[in-house]
Formats: C-alpha cells, structure tokens, sequence
C-alpha cells in the first residue's frame, strides 16, 4: 500500500482509537489476548456498534465472521447467514427499550451522530464493508451507495485488491490485506463472447469487461457495490485490442480496432461516478494492440501495431488532460522481449507490452528474458532491473498478469499444466531494492490468466 493508505497506518488507527476511547461508556478497553493489531480497531468499532441500538426490527441479519478461510466465498448472501450475533441480540435488546420510539436512524451511530460515524467507517478495512452492510438498513444503504468509497478517495484512503480471470467467464479477486480469495458471481454471456478476445479495465467501484457478442461488441460491469455484474453500457466508439489505465473514478481507453477491424486513433475517457464516456483528441498514430498506464497524472499508450503493420511501434504518446493534447514520445518502448530493436513478431503472437506504473516509475516485464526493466523518464530508456519469477510461465507474453498494485508490482501466473495446475500471486516492492518476489499466496486453478485489473478504492 502507497503512503496515502491510510486506513491502516498507526496514526489512523490512533486517531479513531482516541475517539472510540473517548466514549467510554461505549468501548471496552480490555480487547481478547488474541486480538492482533491490526483487528483493534475494527473490534472497537463494533463494540460501538452493540450498544448502538441502530438495527431495525425488519432486518433479521447477523454478521459474519471477520478471520475467514482462505479461499472462502465472500458473498453479501453469504455475509447475512452465521456469524456473532451478540451484535444484532445486543441492538435489539435496546430496541425493546425503544419500543414504539422511532430512533434516527440516519445517524448510523446513534451516540456519536452521523458525520463520526462515517468518519469511523472511512478507516475500517473495505474488507469489512461487506460485514457492515449487515448491521441494518441504515449501513447498508450508505455502503451500497458508495459515499464511503467517494470520502476515501478524497481523503487519499486507498487499498487495492487484484481481480483475475484464468477461466473465460468467471472472476476471482484477491486481498492483499487480509490475504483473502474472493470469487465473483459468474457471468452470464453467450458462448461469443465466452471465447472472444476480452479486455478489462477498473475504474472506481467498477470492473468492466469489454468482448464481443454475435452481433456487436459489448461491455460487462461488475459492481464492488451491488456484488453484481450488469451490462449494456456502450462507447461512442466500439473497440477491442486497445490500450486503457485508470486513475480514480476516471478510465482512458485509446486505440484499438472497430468492428470492421479498421485501427483506430480515437481515445474516449469513462467517469464511474457519472457513468458517462466522452471523446478525446485524437493520438497522432492510430494503433492496436497497445498498453496504457497512468504516470505522474498523465495517460501514456505505449507499444502495438499501426494499419498494415506488422512490426511493434516504438514510439509512445502522452496525453495531458490539462491541456488537451496528446505528445509523442520516439522511441519510447524501442527494446522488449530479449531485442534490441523494433519487434518483428506479428501482432497476433506477441502480447500487448506488459507494464506497471509503482510511485510515479514505469516498469516492464520482458516476458522471453523473463527480466523487469526500470524507465528512464530523462534519458528516455530502459535499464534491467532483475528477473521475473521462475515459475510465472507465458506464452508469448500471454497467460501471465503484470500489474501495479499500491506500492508493490504484483505478477500472477504460475508453471505450465497438462491438467489444473496452481495459480501464484507474487509481489515486489520497489522501493526495498532489486526484485526480490514474495510469494502472496497460490491456489488450485488453471494457470493460464486472461485478464486482469487492479482495484484501488
């Protein structure tokens, strides 16, 4: 996690210690001898929750269990079924002392009012969102409406989750945090799109999966919020094979081709908040097949092939939304995959670049040499940095993940399998020196991964 996660640095959790503290009436000051540190606070803040008295009779939830196994389902169904329900008897014990007494509920935590209550909630762990939701209607309507996730980005609260696909229609998502699997609901899409090429982008509270039906191409949407997936969302301009990143709640997709395969120069920017898409400049080459990354608040496509081109493109473009322009770059991305000039591979054997931007610095994996490489944003070149994982296998680039994840690059993929396999998540921290991966965690699965987005919310 970046210095701006803050939900769980020590002087948050001091800060909403000292409040939940302040109250005493409310906290109890002698935690489990169990309880590790970073549980103290989401503990605190549920012993606020018991003495509440905030659940509403209608809602006959309780809460789950907050250590869970490590590839456990983590559904909003599953949430509301077993889990201590000292919580809800606690609440509706007050409930029976208010009885024909209508509470405001608005004020989520009844004795410290609405504004520290979610003052509060903005620095638990998104992990415990979904245990939240189930309290009552009132914390419920305020996570699924996405206040929380809005306040957090303003206030720079940050955390990222890694969301996957190694099967044509299905998700899994993982935690870093709480080193938790997630698996999403499936899809629900015809075979065409099934087998299509897909692209995937995240954008706010929002994973969006682009691919083609039988008669058009479409795009679906995964909702962190609703635990959904939804389609029919369009662009003002279809395409696939593009370049996209996201910062924020806004996404930049350029390039790419149109359903009738033309190679497209277009670039069009989607707001998660608005659910609006709005056209861009033009790039000054057209391009497909290409990467793109957030760097320094600027959207940089680099890589691919232009019309009628079979060889990699070099040079790579800018665009400033400030001033609404785009610059290219020459040169930018002139070596990869163990060459030292232009790529002569065709489009369709060689991936588009794989790259991860950590702190505002750019780096790459060369999938055949199997090294990272580090950019110079001054000299405009590259230097090697050390090796990939050994057992994160590809095929041309294809099949393996390489992402930037908060502070740390994280490469997901694992050795090659005639039938199942093991998937692996492994992560470096560039700022501890040379890669040095840790292997995050690793489970049964096919190794061979489709798409992959990293959530920062």
């Amino acid at each position: 996690m970046s210095k701006k996660e803050s939900s769980l640095d020590l002087d948050s959790r001091k800060s909403l210690a000292n409040m939940l503290e302040a109250l005493s009436y409310l906290v109890m000051r002698h935690l489990p001898s169990s309880c590790q540190e970073e549980s103290r606070w989401v503990y605190n803040t549920f012993r606020v929750l018991e003495h509440s008295k905030q659940l509403d009779d209608a809602d006959e939830f309780s809460l789950t269990k907050f250590s869970r196994p490590l590839d456990t389902h983590y559904r909003w169904d599953t949430m509301r079924r077993a889990q201590d329900r000292s919580v809800s008897k606690a609440a509706r014990v007050g409930d029976k002392h208010q009885a024909g007494e209508k509470e405001d509920s608005s004020s989520l935590i009844h004795q410290i009012g609405r504004d520290n209550s979610i003052n509060c909630l903005l620095r638990c762990s998104r992990s415990d969102y979904g245990s939240l939701a189930a309290v009552n209607r009132s914390f419920r309507s305020l996570i699924k409406s996405g206040e929380l996730y809005r306040l957090r980005r303003q206030m720079g609260i940050v955390e990222h989750w890694v969301y996957f696909s190694c099967n044509c229609v299905e998700w899994d998502a993982f935690d870093p945090i709480r080193s938790r699997w997630l698996h999403l609901p499936k899809m629900s899409t015809d075979e065409c799109f099934a087998f299509s090429d897909k692209e995937s982008l995240a954008v706010g509270t929002e994973l969006l999966v682009f691919g083609r039906e039988i008669t058009s191409h479409i795009i679906y949407k995964y909702s962190l919020l609703t635990n959904t997936w939804t389609s029919g969302m369009e662009m003002n301009v279809p395409r696939c094979l593009f370049g996209s990143a996201s910062l924020g709640e806004i996404g930049i997709l350029a390039g790419g081709c149109d359903p009738r395969g033309k190679v497209l120069s277009s670039a069009e920017l989607y707001n998660s908040d608005t659910g609006t898409w709005k056209m861009l400049p033009d790039m000054h080459k057209a391009r497909k097949m290409c990467s793109g990354v957030f760097m320094d608040g600027k959207f940089y496509v680099i890589g691919g092939t232009g019309p009628g081109n079979m060889k990699s493109l070099t040079c790579g473009e800018v665009y400033d939304m400030e001033t609404r322009t785009w610059r290219e770059i020459p040169n930018m991305f002139p070596a990869q995959n163990g060459g030292t000039g232009v790529t002569e591979a065709p489009s369709a054997a060689e991936a588009p670049p794989l790259l991860a931007v950590v702190n505002n610095e750019l780096y790459a994996a060369d999938h055949a040499a199997k090294e990272v490489r580090k950019y110079d944003k001054v000299r405009n070149s590259w230097s090697t940095v050390g090796s990939l994982p050994e057992r994160a296998m590809s095929s041309n680039g294809w099949g393996i993940a390489f992402r930037g994840c908060g502070e740390r690059i994280v490469v997901i993929g694992g050795p090659r399998a005639s039938a199942g396999g093991t998937i692996e998540l492994n992560s470096w921290v560039p700022s501890e020196g040379p890669p040095q991966w840790k292997l995050l965690a690793r489970k049964p699965s096919g190794t061979f991964v489709y798409n992959c987005a990293v959530m920062g919310c």
